[in-house]
């Protein structure tokens, strides 16, 4: 679906865009050495674009965004750059639009991953003139049960501040590197597996369900959270509904009665859903009696 959109110069997305003349679009070459590279020849091809004044069509650019004071480097499916300036990303997606709408979750997801890209291009346009990152993204999908593509503008700006925030938030690697102790590496080449084992001991975990699908140290730190008991290995929406209530055990003796402040809404939810419970146990106990 991707190449249908892309193909012919881009002539399905342009239209899309109502550009009439496909042939009066930049496509820049952005092949380069390695991702470093590329990013640089895509900063280029955006400057260039931008002092031009045309439409330009940027075929899976790379870009690069800090996390933690690391570089990551992140590749759209396309951005395009208006007459006027503006970037908007492109998000091209194979999950249908029927009657004009698509799945309310996948379209939330697109709009998150759009988000980071959006960041990222606002690295690029602070040093390139009169350049603006657009905070509404162009998702194009298929429309009803058909391989035609059709297009929708996705403000990302509620996904783009929260984005913001939570790199803001995290802990700079060279802040890990420093609480970790004295000659501790990761380096596969050089450590043996024990001491590779070792050195990931080292390291706090975070542990939430949704790591299983990106980190490689996913089930280690789940097992970790699991041996400690920790209310994360239930979900992040539990963990934010318990409160200061951090462990399994904790919550457990909370809904007993055995701990915390009955004045907690946590812990007042807890108790009112165990008498509940406890209550519909004894009436399914005195009807199989009778």
């Amino acid at each position: 679906f991707e190449a249908k959109v892309k193909a012919d110069g881009g002539r399905e997305l342009l239209r899309l865009l109502g550009v009439e003349d496909p042939g009066a679009v930049s496509v820049p070459d952005l092949a380069a050495s390695g991702p470093q590279g590329r990013a640089a020849r895509t900063a280029l091809a955006l400057r260039e674009a931008t002092a031009a004044g045309g439409w330009s069509l940027l075929d899976h650019p790379m870009l690069v965004l800090e996390v933690a004071g690391s570089p990551v480097y992140l590749e759209p499916d396309a951005v395009l750059v208006h007459p006027d300036g503006r970037w908007t990303v492109v998000e091209i997606k194979s999950f249908p639009m029927i009657d004009g709408a698509a799945d309310a979750a996948k379209v939330g997801a697109a709009a998150r991953q759009a988000a980071v890209y959006v960041l990222a291009l606002e690295r690029t346009a602070a040093v390139t003139e009169g350049a603006e990152v657009a905070h509404t993204v162009l998702l194009v999908c298929p429309r009803d049960f058909s391989n035609v593509p059709t297009a929708s503008r996705v403000d990302v700006r509620k996904q783009r501040a929260v984005t913001r925030r939570q790199l803001a938030r995290l802990t700079r690697i060279e802040e890990i590197a420093d609480a970790l102790p004295e000659g501790t590496g990761f380096d596969v080449t050089e450590r043996s597996a024990a001491e590779l084992a070792e050195a990931v001991e080292c390291v706090p975990h975070a542990y939430a369900p949704e790591c299983l699908s990106a980190c490689e140290l996913a089930f280690h730190c789940r097992a970790r959270a699991r041996q400690a008991g920790a209310v994360e290995t239930l979900g992040r929406s539990v963990r934010g509904e318990l409160g200061g209530l951090t462990t399994v055990g904790a919550v457990l003796a909370a809904a007993r009665g055995e701990e915390g402040d009955p004045g907690d809404p946590a812990v007042a939810a807890l108790r009112r859903a165990r008498a509940l419970r406890d209550e519909a146990l004894a009436g399914t106990g005195a009807a199989a009696c009778r």
